[in-house]
């Protein structure tokens, strides 16, 4: 026979309720009977009506960490995360050992792009569980948003020695690897992301990037033109290809790669820089007067769209040098 979605929410909350009074920790009869309401009229995206019943038990019971975390849920769906942070807050106040208000309170600090609490919050997870695999991996990305490296890379870490077969852990320490420019390690990593996921797209991207940085120009062709063919609207692995194809002195294979680069992002000021030197290359070499003027094109547009780009002046004058047939 099939119980109503009621049926299992209130059989749930009856649940709760016998083992908060068998634990000592019995509640008020209102408090735990508005409680158990907001808990049925979520599961009818009451939600409303839901925070209402909530702050009630609440204010009948400032202890009840239940209901606190609960609110948080509730404010969380309807998006307002200050309020969902706070009533998680108070949740992880009352209850400091439980892993999952300090996992809910890091979520929604992120979602308020308050980075600092947020990863204090998974911290505060990955001590009360050291093994906790989510826990470690949001600590770490939050560092890395925070571009602190160091700690990135000691909760990255931890996360691979938990479990070291998981491709978004090893792709998150190869980029943390990149950014400290320790490349032969994120080599490594993404190595080993493409063993646990062979095509993903960012492993092949990111790899290709590492080689160039390494001055591995074949392998990071290779590599790119795999990512393009994963992701053909990725405008950076169409960029870095065409680099990786100039410094193989591939300038017409390199040409199309940053046409395909602008055409999915037309302001792409070192896409446009880039093709304007592979316009130019070719034109000096087949003494072309009309690609030349294509690719002084290019510098001009590259310059409109970020005037104070790293060595501006030199564009500046290699424009004034090859205009108007000079």
């Amino acid at each position: 026979m099939r119980h109503s979605p009621r049926a299992l929410v209130v059989g749930a909350g009856l649940m709760c309720a016998a083992l908060l009074t068998a634990s000592g920790c019995e509640k008020s009869n209102n408090a735990l009977n508005l409680y158990l309401d907001g808990i049925v009229l979520t599961e009818y995206d009451e939600d409303a009506q839901a925070v209402q019943k909530l702050e009630q038990a609440v204010k009948e019971d400032k202890k009840f960490w239940r209901a606190w975390s609960v609110l948080g849920d509730v404010y969380e769906k309807l998006e307002d995360y200050p309020n969902s942070a706070a009533s998680y807050e108070k949740a992880a106040e009352i209850n400091p050992n439980s892993l999952k208000n300090f996992m809910n309170l890091g979520r929604v600090y992120k979602l308020m792009k308050e980075l600092t609490k947020a990863v204090d919050a998974y911290a505060r997870a990955c001590r009360i569980d050291p093994n906790h695999l989510q826990a470690h991996f949001e600590a770490a990305k939050c560092y890395v948003e925070l571009k602190d490296y160091d700690n990135a890379l000691n909760y990255g870490r931890r996360a691979q020695q938990i479990d070291p077969n998981v491709a978004e852990v090893q792709l998150l320490l190869a980029q943390v690897y990149q950014w400290r420019q320790d490349f032969e390690e994120a080599v490594k990593s993404y190595k080993r992301v493409l063993e646990l996921d062979s095509k993903n797209p960012d492993a092949l991207m990111f790899l290709g990037l590492a080689y160039i940085k390494m001055e591995y120009y074949e392998p990071a062709k290779e590599l790119l033109t795999l990512a393009v063919e994963a992701q053909p609207d990725n405008v950076k692995a169409h960029k870095y290809l065409g680099y990786a194809l100039l410094k193989l002195n591939s300038v017409d294979e390199a040409i199309p790669a940053y046409e395909s680069a602008l055409a999915i992002d037309k302001k792409d000021w070192e896409t446009l820089r880039s093709l304007g030197v592979a316009y130019m290359l070719k034109a000096i070499g087949a003494a072309d007067e009309q690609l030349k003027a294509k690719a002084v094109e290019q510098w001009r547009l590259s310059l409109q769209v970020k005037p104070d780009q790293p060595d501006s002046e030199t564009m500046a004058r290699l424009i004034e040098k090859y205009s108007s047939g000079k």
